[in-house]
């Protein structure tokens, strides 16, 4: 298991820079928006933020989802495992529900007063790229953590679901904090399967309305559902601004004032 567990890991990694670097080369070659901040210490902050989580998840849970998936599976728990069920329909199984459970975490880490003090370090970024989509308080990413471990036994999700799902979690949370410019032809199209940039920058407007828009990550359809979708910013992508009405500051940008920002007794549950 501990072979099968640092595969997975290089594979993660080396996926995850991989997409990281494509993005941001597409951020400099397109630009959706002009950016306000400093990009040096957006950068080291978010990327600096994004290395600690991974250090505290590692130390934390030393056999981290795969790990999780693997146990489950040996020991027959889990909806998947407690029946003769054709493995690709357990694999596209999980990797949708699993998306399904991002979902919902998303929008309770908005209504829970405690989550959302939180995750509210996620949306305190006063400009959107890829970086804005490793930006998550070390907090966040260990209570992340446990939810997906917990919905990954009681779904029995099998090891190359979960390997599969964070791998696609991952790029598309690169991907769809994109500051990249998508003809609007072609963003219509990738909408029916994929959650864009121009579909989650709604997300960080600092309009409390369309903060509560658009929670999705990966698959859009969970929106259209529960009816969180909004199709376009009200003040348009060029003029719309982003972030919260607090902690806008160029020191809320650096990464030891954005560790404090849950104890930090402002910005009210959205």
């Amino acid at each position: 298991m501990n072979e099968f567990i640092s595969g997975e890991t290089l594979i993660r990694l080396s996926l995850f820079f991989g997409v990281l670097s494509l993005m941001l080369g597409w951020e400099h070659w397109q630009p959706r928006r002009p950016l306000i901040a400093s990009v040096k210490v957006r950068w080291f902050s978010n990327l600096g933020i994004a290395a600690l989580n991974q250090l505290l998840i590692r130390a934390l849970f030393p056999i981290v989802v795969m790990g999780a998936a693997l146990h489950a599976q040996t020991r027959g728990w889990g909806l998947f495992n407690s029946f003769d069920t054709l493995p690709w329909i357990a694999i596209i199984g999980s990797i949708a529900l699993l998306d399904l459970v991002i979902y919902l975490q998303h929008r309770a880490f908005h209504a829970i007063p405690p989550f959302w003090r939180l995750h509210r370090m996620h949306h305190a970024d006063v400009d959107f790229d890829t970086t804005t989509g490793v930006r998550f308080h070390p907090l966040e990413a260990i209570a992340s953590m446990v939810i997906k471990i917990a919905a990954i036994v009681c779904l029995g999700a099998p090891a190359v679901a979960v390997l599969a799902f964070e791998v696609i979690l991952n790029a598309t949370s690169l991907f769809n904090h994109g500051n990249v410019r998508i003809p609007p032809g072609l963003d219509r199209v990738l909408r029916w399967f994929v959650v864009t940039p121009d579909m989650h920058r709604v997300h960080h407007s600092i309009e409390t309305r369309e903060l509560n828009r658009n929670f999705g990550f990966n698959l859009p359809w969970w929106d259209h559902l529960f009816s969180t979708y909004q199709d376009q910013p009200e003040a348009g992508h060029e003029k719309m601004q982003i972030g919260l009405t607090t902690f806008r500051s160029g020191g809320d940008l650096r990464l030891d004032r954005m560790l404090v920002q849950p104890f930090l007794d402002t910005e009210s549950t959205p």
